[in-house]
């Protein structure tokens, strides 16, 4: 496959007035250029169904689609449609909206979890509201988290317990502690060691990693042993994984979940569902002390809702979720192959399941490597494709997926080049870097 005559002149121009005024030079930590190699588009003007198209007007094959919320295709009529409908309609009021109960009833009938439900607008406000309601419930202060989880908010609760704390009181970060998926002892040794004190347990119930046979109910019957309530954070695996979320293949009902990024196909909705039991303390259907769970202005936004109540029936209308683990399937299929014809097999890791595959490189040494994964990017951007990683929309066609696997032959010959010659030979800049550490 021939590569592509890039030209990104104007991409560099913005993205250096970008990042004199803005912070990283993005809103989001994983959009920053740390995180692509030096040929990525920096500047993004538009997108339509599986591509998006820089301010150069240069077209790319997106897999990444804007870290998973785009879970239909960008631009998606029926979404679009829906959200225009509302917004000539006036989009925020003093009063609720009939939307917020269409959508919370919408919500109900296909989530285990949500006999209740309150809305925001990003995943980490409704993480957030379920461990600060898990606090009240409970009248405990430790958090317990999973050690293997990339992420679950912006809240100090979290950022306090990673190497990137700076500025979160340390007397917050001490309360967060963490245990090992699929490892119930971990759990069982942190309840002997924090006996009357945890609130919760809070994590991704199902990502890369498939749940040992019986850890989810027995940790969930941990916590309800020890008056903790169990939280599902599902802003990642929530109507993609399932309809009704990763619970649902779980077989397990926790206490609170969290909803976000996928639910409004890129709009910005989120939601904290729960048992009525949890949930009613913020409200005012009750006699006990009040809290202060979701207050938003912006929670409410009628196009939002609308957005995501479309995307919601296109995903059921269209067997989406389907489509999404036969989608994630065939690309870690020819991914694998791909790296078996290039000799480069040593060097690639494929895992996760369908609807959210993962990939990872490695250096001739078998050590996980940022120089590898760096120059594979690379070199699908350089033939086209934008791949910080892979979240099948319901926008990848089968000509994508040819496409794509073509590139990835490509990038692993040149790959396992690079192990054999140096890095330094092949790659145009800097190596991407983690998100959480230290220093720049």
């Amino acid at each position: 496959m021939e590569t592509k005559n890039i030209k990104l002149d104007k991409n560099i121009e913005m993205a250096k007035k970008a990042q004199a005024l803005i912070p990283g030079g993005a809103h989001t930590y994983s959009k920053g250029d740390d995180q692509f190699p030096a040929n990525a588009p920096r500047i993004i003007d538009r997108g339509e169904g599986a591509h998006i198209y820089d301010v150069d007007g240069n077209k790319w094959l997106d897999l990444g689609m804007s870290l998973g919320t785009v879970i239909l295709g960008h631009a998606y009529g029926p979404v679009i449609e829906a959200a225009q409908k509302e917004l000539s309609r006036g989009c925020n009021f003093v009063r609720p909206s009939y939307l917020e109960g269409e959508l919370a009833e919408l919500m109900n009938s296909i989530i285990p979890s949500a006999e209740m439900v309150k809305f925001g607008k990003n995943g980490s406000d409704a993480v957030t509201a379920a461990v600060k309601l898990a606090r009240a419930y409970t009248g405990r202060d430790y958090v317990v988290r999973c050690a293997s989880d990339p992420f679950n908010s912006i809240h100090d609760w979290f950022i306090g317990s990673t190497v990137m704390n700076r500025g979160v009181p340390e007397a917050i970060s001490n309360l967060t502690l963490k245990f090992e998926y699929n490892n119930l002892d971990s759990a069982k040794a942190l309840f002997d060691q924090y006996p009357g004190k945890i609130a919760c347990f809070i994590f991704e119930p199902i990502a890369a990693t498939e749940p040992a046979p019986g850890f989810l109910q027995g940790l969930k019957d941990l916590c309800e042993k020890n008056g903790s309530l169990l939280i599902f954070d599902e802003v990642v695996s929530g109507f993609r994984f399932h309809i009704g979320g990763a619970q649902v293949i779980a077989g397990v009902t926790p206490h609170l979940s969290a909803f976000g990024k996928a639910m409004a196909n890129g709009f910005s909705v989120s939601a904290l569902v729960g048992q009525k039991e949890f949930m009613k303390l913020g409200g005012l259907g009750h006699d006990q002390e009040r809290v202060f769970l979701l207050s938003t202005t912006h929670g409410g936004e009628t196009h939002s809702l609308a957005a995501s109540i479309a995307t919601i029936k296109e995903i059921q209308n269209k067997n989406a979720i389907e489509h999404f683990y036969t989608t994630g399937r065939l690309l870690q299929e020819g991914m694998r192959k791909a790296a078996q014809d290039s000799g480069a097999a040593h060097l690639v890791d494929i895992i996760g399941y369908g609807c959210k595959p993962g990939f990872s490189f490695r250096n001739g040494q078998g050590e996980i490597s940022a120089p590898a994964r760096t120059l594979f990017m690379q070199e699908l951007c350089a033939r086209g494709i934008l791949m910080p990683y892979v979240v099948p929309s319901l926008a990848h066609q089968q000509e994508h997926l040819n496409y794509a696997v073509e590139a990835f032959k490509d990038a692993c010959g040149v790959l396992k080049k690079a192990t054999e010659e140096g890095f330094e030979k092949y790659l145009i800049g800097d190596a991407v870097k983690p998100v959480f550490r230290k220093f720049n």
